[in-house]
């Protein structure tokens, strides 16, 4: 593969090591998650759970637009994928996972409006920008317009009808989830509608991108993914698809959510300054953490929100990257930023990616790498969570979108980047 040819031409003779965790990653995803469908759509697993999730997917195939543009067999493979990830947000906005068929698998018990192609049904705002961003990356890196087309337009039409919908969450939305027999963090409170918010001009998320439930319904770095996607809708509309009405929703609703941010969104931190919060509710409460899944306040710049120097978010990485953080871990393996999805004191491979991939010098990057390397517990691949003190305590040994990330980040490193406008 030339593309690891030009990776081990450019790492040092002692890192060479990094490049065979990434051939591994590579190849890993390639032939064990990917699948072409009859109907040339692409069908992308986690890696452990037979299910896509629109999350996960568009962030495993993430990395090959390096290769698209060259190659298009894997430019092929991408749009397979974003013509299902449309396809499935037409089927339901509001379902986060999907069988490859109405095989009727999955949390088919829990209370509300599956159908037999759902898997899960926990509403995530990123499960919405993802498809938008891939589908926008697509174009940016290969010059391909043919999946802008009119399944494009509706799907970007009812993503933007569900936010605004979900601006008001508490008076127009019918979403309800509850599980029953599960940890707290599985389920909605308040027979499914979850804890009380106020209007902020934000959009509702019922989960976290950890599947977690949200402790208040505005979850801030998603919020800023949203504001990113729907800039891009609006150049998709302007540029390619002509379409003034949709390019005026999106730019519309793109500055309420990015005024409802910076009005909700920022507290004065007495150790940090201003610094961006990780959830709020419109009516005072904060939450001050953040999430080893992505979007998360430590990918703001990763997002396309704000740049690595901007203030706001230099005060909140530091906080972040603190024992202040209650999900940041320090130990003899490693010290990072883990979940409450996952075992207390357990750091995320995909949460190191992104503290290299926002570092602002290549000492850091290089240093995530290392740690990242050393901490596979001899696999030679990325795992989900594992112990700070023990690597070899781990959760997921077979995690595509973590392998990516790592692959990502070395590439980042060498120079090497996905285009993003």
């Amino acid at each position: 593969m030339r593309l690891l040819e030009r990776i081990k031409s450019i790492l040092e003779p002692e890192q060479q090591h990094l490049a065979a965790i990434f051939e591994n990653g590579f190849s890993n995803t390639l032939h064990t998650t990917i699948k072409r469908m009859p109907d040339g759509t692409t069908f992308v697993i986690t890696g452990d759970i037979p299910a896509m999730w629109l999350r996960d997917s568009a962030a495993q195939v993430r990395p090959y637009l390096v290769l698209a543009a060259e190659d298009a067999e894997l430019a092929d493979m991408i749009e397979g994928l974003v013509r299902r990830q449309l396809a499935c947000v037409l089927l339901d906005p509001y379902a986060n996972a999907f069988n490859s068929s109405p095989s009727a698998s999955g949390h088919q018990q829990d209370l509300t409006e599956m159908t037999p192609w759902l898997w899960e049904r926990k509403y995530e705002i990123d499960s919405l920008c993802y498809p938008l961003q891939l589908s926008y990356l697509l174009w940016k890196n290969t010059g391909r317009t043919s999946h802008l087309d009119q399944t494009f337009r509706q799907a970007a039409s009812a993503i933007i009808d569900l936010w605004k919908t979900e601006q008001h969450h508490e008076t127009a939305s019918a979403y309800r989830f509850q599980r029953l027999d599960c940890p707290p963090t599985d389920t909605l409170p308040r027979d499914g509608k979850g804890s009380v918010t106020g209007y902020t001009g934000m959009t509702w998320s019922g989960f976290r991108p950890s599947d977690d439930a949200c402790t208040y319904g505005y979850l801030i770095p998603s919020n800023m993914f949203a504001v990113v996607v729907l800039r891009y809708v609006e150049e998709i509309a302007t540029v390619v698809l002509s379409d003034r009405s949709l390019a005026e929703q999106a730019a519309k609703l793109s500055a309420e959510i990015d005024r409802g941010i910076q009005t909700h969104g920022i507290v004065d931190h007495p150790a940090y300054g201003r610094m961006y919060a990780y959830e709020t509710d419109g009516l005072g409460n904060y939450n001050l953490m953040d999430d080893a899944n992505v979007p998360s306040l430590l990918a703001i710049p990763y997002l396309g929100y704000a740049g690595k120097d901007d203030p706001i978010y230099q005060n909140t990485r530091r906080f972040l990257l603190s024992g202040d953080n209650p999900t940041f871990y320090e130990g003899k393996a490693a010290s990072g930023i883990g979940s409450p999805h996952t075992p207390d004191r357990y750091i995320w491979h995909i949460a190191l990616a992104m503290q290299g991939l926002t570092a602002s010098d290549k000492q850091e990057q290089a240093q995530m790498l290392e740690v990242l390397a050393a901490t596979t517990a001899g696999t030679g691949l990325m795992h989900e969570g594992f112990h700070a003190d023990d690597p070899h305590q781990f959760t997921r040994p077979w995690f595509s979108w973590a392998n990516m990330m790592f692959g990502e980040l070395l590439l980042d490193y060498c120079g090497i980047a996905v285009r993003t406008k």
